[in-house]
């Protein structure tokens, strides 16, 4: 039995920062739930195919997408919550939604604070990190 065969698969959340362009990615293990960046994806018509081998790589079975808070109040359906449906259709994983205003100012600041280069390469990544860490702190169960 190979090593990997062995020991056991820990499930991870994935944190969506949704963005028209670009897709931020986070992921945190159920263990430790901290979170950390993982990758930004291009949001073409490859975005589900990559979402779903990260799904089954990573044995996502939560996902939390940012949306704006002013989405809540007005009952307009936006983007990401339309990814959500999806998601749990065709991939068998919980959508949860978290308020992502100001995330990406937030990002950008913590990048800047770290001495990060190329900021905007990063910004997606840090901001799906800082809401899948929100929901994390706020839902402890």
């Amino acid at each position: 039995m190979s090593r990997s065969e062995n020991s056991a698969k820990i499930s991870h959340f994935l944190g969506i920062d949704w963005g028209r362009s670009d897709v931020g990615l986070a992921l945190a293990d159920k263990e430790t739930r901290m979170a950390f960046i993982h990758k930004t994806l291009k949001n073409d018509k490859n975005l589900m195919q990559n979402l779903a081998e990260i799904i089954a790589e990573k044995d996502i079975d939560t996902v939390i997408i940012g949306i704006p808070s002013y989405v809540n109040s007005e009952k307009v359906e936006y983007e990401g919550e339309r990814l959500g449906s999806i998601m749990e259709n065709n991939f068998k994983v919980k959508a949860y939604y978290q308020n992502e205003m100001f995330t990406t100012k937030m990002a950008q600041s913590n990048l800047i604070e770290k001495g990060v280069k190329g900021i905007k390469k990063y910004d997606d990544q840090e901001a799906a990190r800082i809401i899948l860490q929100e929901w994390l702190d706020i839902n402890k169960g």
